[in-house]
């Protein structure tokens, strides 16, 4: 019986956590649901990574929303990829840019945005935000429209 979750590498076995940046773990799976679109959100309030200039570690609540289209992105793999940070040394607005890009290279999902909310450091809070909608789509036409309207929370 050959099933889509056989393909599947981290989920039920035991966590290896990578040491650096490794977009090399993600892991997708067939949206079973493809005639709709759906929202699909994961919080991560626990990213870290490193500040490139001073090595010291930032903090930040990562946001990640996107409609799916064929694959879907396998929620395990999500986290160890997001932990993949934690030694990586890269600026927010890079580190909420890779994280979109890599999601849309893997999945090509019809629409996607990432948001990075930073605890402060030296007084001051940056929340980056990133979007993609598909080309010659509705959903590039969307992800227009919320770039121009953003509103961070």
């Amino acid at each position: 019986m050959n099933r889509e979750q056989d393909h599947l590498q981290l989920l039920g076995r035991k966590t290896e956590y990578p040491t650096d940046y490794a977009p090399e773990v993600l892991e997708t799976f067939v949206n079973r649901h493809q005639d709709n679109d759906y929202w699909v959100q994961f919080n991560c309030p626990e990213f870290t990574s490193l500040c490139p200039i001073t090595g010291q570690p930032d903090f930040a609540e990562i946001k990640i929303a996107y409609i799916p289209d064929v694959r879907m992105v396998e929620s395990k793999s999500l986290k160890l990829y997001l932990f993949s940070f934690r030694n990586h040394g890269d600026f927010h607005e890079d580190c909420v840019n890779v994280i979109m890009k890599d999601l849309v290279k893997l999945m090509a999902p019809r629409y996607i945005e990432v948001v990075g909310l930073f605890t402060p450091r030296g007084g001051i809070s940056i929340y980056p935000y990133a979007n993609y909608g598909r080309p010659g789509t509705k959903y590039e036409q969307m992800a227009e429209e919320r770039m121009r309207n953003r509103q961070i929370i």
